[in-house]
This record gives C-alpha cells, structure tokens and sequence, in this order.
C-alpha cells in the first residue's frame, strides 16, 4: 500500500485553491447583496415592486409575425444582468462579458394622485430597463415645486446619495426634463451622472434607428437636446487667439481673447444640426410623390398609432401579414412601415404603422420626426392602439391625443383599439366602451376581435361612390378585370349578347375612364 505524502508543494497548491473558492463564494455573496431584494423594505422601494409590468412575459410571436429576423439581428449583441466587465486574467479578454449599467430612479409628485406618479416611475423602469440598465431602487418625493438648484430638496438629494453608495449604482435617472443647472447641481451632491427622462428617450431612440431617415431624426434630436447643456472644463473654457500669422510670437494688437472651446462647440453642433434638416428635407419629397400618387388614385390610407409597445406592430402583422419587427420593449419601432391591405369586402387601403408616444416625450422629437408624423395627419383613419392590460389607459390615451394635436392630426376620424384583450380585466374595457364613441376590443396575439375590426375599418374608410351601369364588350376584358381590382366595388354582373353588363361603384378618376361603356340602367 503506498502512502501519499502532502509535500510543500502540494499543500500549498491545495490552500491556493482553497482560497479561490472562497473568494468566489465571497464575491457572489456581495452581488446578492448589492441586488436588494422586495423582503428589504428599508431599502427597496415599494414603488418599483412591479417595475417590470410594461416588459413582463418576454416576447411572444405569432404566425403572422413572419421570421422576425430583425429582432435576431437586433439581439446578436446583448448585455445581461449580473455580469461583470472586471477581468482577473489579462487572457480573459476575449472572454469579458458586459455589465449592465445600474441605476437609481427619483421622481417628483408635484401634482395629481400618488398612483399616477408611482405609474409614471414604474414606466421610468422600463425605459431604463429597454436602455439597457439595471434598476435597483427608485424615490419619490411630494413637492409642490422643484428646487431650482438641485430639483430634489436638499434632504433627498442626500438620500439618493446614500443610496447610490450603499447599492453602486453608476447613475440616477430623474423622471423629469431637468434644466442644466438643475443637472449639474444634482451631480455634485450624489457624485454620479445624472440624466432625464429626455435624455434616456432619446438614448433609446439612438439604439433603434435603423434607416437613414430615422438615425438623421434622432441625431438631429439629440443635438437639439445638447445645445444648452454643453459644458466646459478646465483650460478648454479660456483658450486665446493672437500671435502673428505663422509665427511663434505674439504681435502688437493682435492680443486678446479669442474663440473658447465651448463657442467652438456651440458653432459645429449648429452647423450639424443645419446639415441634418436639410438631409430630412432632401428625404421628404421621395414619402410626398408616394402619399400624393396614393391620393391621385384615391386609395384610403390608414395609420396605427398609440403609446409605445401597446402592440402596433403586432397589429399591423396580424392584419396584412408585414412581418416588422415586434419586440417587448419601448419604443422598439422607429421607421414607419406602409403595407397594403383589403377590406372584407374587397376594398383596397393602405395601413401604416409609426412611432410610438410615451407621456412628456420629448419636443425635440416630435419636432424631428414631424416629417415621419404627417403620415397620421394625411390619413382618412387612425387605429389609436391602447394597452387594455396597463394599469391606466386612460392616462395612455390622453398622452397619444396630445401629440397627435401637436401634428395636426386631432381631426381625423379615430377608432379606439383596445388591444391585448386576454390579458385585459372586463371591468376596464368596459369603462373605456363608455367613455369613447368608436372602440373595438382585440387581441392581436390571440386574433380575437380582428375580424370585427377589419369590418369597422371598412366601413370607415372612403369607399368608391359613383354608381355607374356599364356593358363591357367581350374584347375589352381587361376593363372587367380592373373593374375586379381593390379600387372598385361589382354590384352586379350579367352577361348579354354584346358584352358583360355591370352595376358598379367607382372612384371618381376610374369613372371618367370609363365614360365610353356608360349605359343608361
């Protein structure tokens, strides 16, 4: 029988192993405690207890969605929870994994009832959330005016403080548009960034353009939103003009301050942002020639509209089969997509989905996505999608109809789509069919209630109105097949010894096309 003697070596293989197990214990121990969890309620905020409503459930596809192959490229690159950029190996590096960024909500209840602004910090979340963060604890605070320093009162700003330590967060996301200097005092108290609700709608958008036309709109966006807010630093702020013309001196009257850093900022972001709004300008006529020879044949348009991942694309697929993109996230969609649909009966339209809105969205996007927007504004119909599952719709409808005045689109007919239906209580579906004239219940996931809609639609939309009686000879038979098509409505058809007679519903440019077949009834 051998006998195993522990050398030195191999005792102290055996310690250094021992020791990296513990420090891993250590270490996954300390993660745990830096995500507090609902049973800490000195800590965790009740108010965030179901921040993850808006984006519970994961994504759900239907057939009609097609391969979704947007959202996979979308997804080839995604940042996860818990894990950390930190390397113990300089061989590691191929290997890091990217942490998610984590952040502190604070939010002010200034005005209306605490539900409402509990809602509004829980959507906070979920932007956060789709940006791509972390969110550990959120605050609220009843204050009927913001400070004018620091936004918050000088006791929270040092609880968010303390809280930001205590948890290593990196951020804290004000759900409010803060001014600069309301920014930046803030930033001096907690001692980590600090950004709006602005700010992150915004880096939101920058993460899902995907055209041309939409990265131009956000970029053209978010230098509207950086303007006022450029700050200098350091020796940047002072720096001189002078000195004779390629020369290392400087000559007599040519002393004297010259351009600063921030002045030069200032003049290259204008000059950018001028460069952008005649790039969109440059885009609008191709979207105009379309719109207008969509006009010229008198083909009703439809718009989907509503508030952000109330489930537009899922709509626009279920009814003409589009395949966009449909993720659970906000504002997952940016570039308005058209498709061609028909009504039950045969009546051609086009539907068109746009961006969604969300409450405060910010004025520089409306403002740079208002070419994107006329879209709604030009339709015969909107499809106003609601969330019928959130918590407050009404607050949702109230959000999209003021953007929608905002673009001149407030009087165009509207009905109200209630969608996500099976995840809907019956009692709020049935306080909204009370309040609002034009509702239909849906659900585009399940498919309930699309074919009420599609009915409501047709009935809704222009439909072709001058009646004509026509005899059709036999060799002119591709005037009956485009009697047949999306733009024209058959009544009846019999057939005579001289052609193929026909009562028919057309749209006033085919009528005068079609002159020459006119009988009398």
């Amino acid at each position: 029988m051998t006998e195993h003697k522990n050398t030195p070596e191999s005792s102290s293989s055996i310690d250094d192993t021992i020791a990296r197990i513990l420090a891993a214990d250590d270490a996954a121990k300390s993660a745990d405690e830096d995500f507090p969890t609902v049973e800490e309620p000195q800590r965790r905020s009740r108010i965030l207890g179901d921040q993850a409503r808006e984006l519970s459930g994961g994504d759900t596809h239907t057939d009609h969605d097609g391969d979704q192959y947007d959202l996979f490229e979308r997804r080839n690159l995604r940042r996860v929870e818990g894990l950390s950029t930190e390397l113990d190996d300089v061989t590691e590096v191929e290997y890091r994994q990217l942490r998610l960024e984590r952040v502190v909500l604070a939010g002010l209840w200034s005005g209306g009832s605490a539900a409402e602004a509990e809602y509004s910090l829980r959507e906070l979340a979920a932007l956060a959330a789709t940006a791509g963060s972390t969110v550990l604890d959120g605050f609220l605070q009843r204050r009927s005016t913001p400070d004018p320093g620091t936004f918050f009162g000088s006791g929270k700003a040092i609880e968010i403080k303390e809280a930001v330590a205590e948890l290593g967060a990196d951020t804290v996301v004000v759900d409010s548009e803060l001014a600069p200097s309301q920014r930046r005092g803030l930033e001096d108290i907690v001692k980590v960034k600090v950004i709006d609700r602005t700010g992150l709608i915004l880096d939101i958008f920058a993460q899902h353009a995907k055209s041309r036309e939409g990265k131009a709109q956000v970029e053209l966006a978010q230098l509207e939103y950086l303007l006022p807010r450029l700050r200098g630093w350091g020796e940047s702020m002072s720096r001189q003009a002078g000195g004779q013309v390629g020369g290392a001196g400087a000559g007599m009257g040519s002393r004297g301050p010259g351009e600063t850093k921030i002045e030069l900022d200032r003049r290259r972001i204008n000059t950018r942002m001028a460069k952008l709004r005649k790039q969109i300008a440059a885009m609008k006529p191709a979207r105009e020639a379309k719109r207008a020879n969509r006009k010229r044949n008198a083909v009703p348009s439809v718009a989907i509209a509503g508030y952000t991942n109330a489930g537009k694309s899922s709509l626009l697929n279920r009814l003409t089969d589009a395949g966009v993109l449909v993720e659970n996230a906000l504002f997952a969609t940016l570039d308005p997509t058209t498709r061609k649909a028909v009504t039950p009966d045969g009546i051609g339209y086009t539907l068109s989905d746009t961006v969604g809105f969300v409450r405060q969205l910010p004025t520089q996007l409306v403002e740079a996505f208002r070419s994107t927007l006329e879209e709604v504004a030009d339709a015969d119909l909107i499809l106003h999608v609601v969330d019928a599952s959130h918590p407050e719709p009404e607050g949702q409808i109230a959000a999209v109809r003021t953007v929608l005045a905002d673009v001149d689109a407030h009087q165009v007919d509207e009905i109200i789509v209630l969608n996500k239906a099976d995840a809907a209580e019956d009692h709020v579906i049935d306080r909204i069919m009370r309040r609002e004239p034009h509702v239909s219940v849906v659900s585009a996931h399940t498919g309930e209630g699309i074919a009420e809609l599609k009915e409501r639609i047709s009935a809704a939309i222009p439909r072709p109105n001058t009646e004509m009686e026509l005899l059709v000879p036999y060799d002119h038979g591709e005037i009956v097949s485009r009697l047949h098509a999306e733009d024209a409505e058959i009544l009846s058809s019999t057939y005579e010894e001289a052609g193929t007679r026909l009562s028919v519903r057309v749209r006033p440019t085919l009528a005068a096309e079609l002159q020459q077949f006119q009988v009398e009834s």
